[in-house]
């Protein structure tokens, strides 16, 4: 049964008319509910707050304001209306630097151009399907970057409040797309 996301609404952030016009154009054809768009982190911002999306998709290199300065300002500043808004990232960069990067930031979801619709789709149900807990810290305010419990893991808890053993695997997604 297909996912129904009507009743969704996502802000697309990509300073690329093409790739932003494409993007749009996937959202509808899974019949997203209400779409709003912006070219840059900084307008990407202000349109965050005047909404107040489910979800925001967004890509990195922009100006003014790239994508990893929207996403801190989500997570961080007081005027975000939702802190824990899902923010999927769509980039090309598929460095393991810029993947920990945008982890570090509190995006929740990282897809690699060039992508399909059935992607962006599945990572999209993926988020809605699976929440992540939220860590509130001193130098982090974001999804919680572990997903799996390995039970074949016997090394020491990660945090004092751990309740069971956890895997050292940060379970941050990437999305390589058709790249096997």
């Amino acid at each position: 049964m297909p996912f129904n996301f009507s009743k969704l609404s996502v802000l697309v952030v990509e300073d690329t008319e093409p790739m932003r016009k494409l993007i749009v154009s996937i959202l509808d054809s899974i019949d997203v509910g209400t779409i709003h768009q912006a070219k840059s982190g900084e307008e990407g911002f202000r349109k965050f707050c005047e909404h107040n999306p489910d979800i925001v998709i967004s890509d990195w290199d922009m100006d003014p304001g790239d994508g990893l300065v929207m996403t801190r300002k989500i997570r961080k500043d007081v005027l975000s209306p939702n802190r824990l808004a899902p923010i999927i990232f769509l980039t090309g960069y598929n460095a393991v630097k810029r993947v920990a990067q945008a982890r570090d930031a509190g995006a929740t979801e990282y897809i690699i151009k060039p992508f399909t619709g059935s992607d962006l789709a599945k990572r999209i149900a993926y988020v809605i399907n699976k929440p992540r807990d939220y860590i509130d810290a001193d130098v982090y305010f974001g999804p919680d970057r572990r997903r799996r419990d390995n039970p074949d893991y016997k090394g020491p808890r990660r945090r004092v409040d751990d309740s069971s053993a956890l895997s050292g695997d940060d379970g941050f997604m990437i999305d390589l797309g058709n790249k096997k």
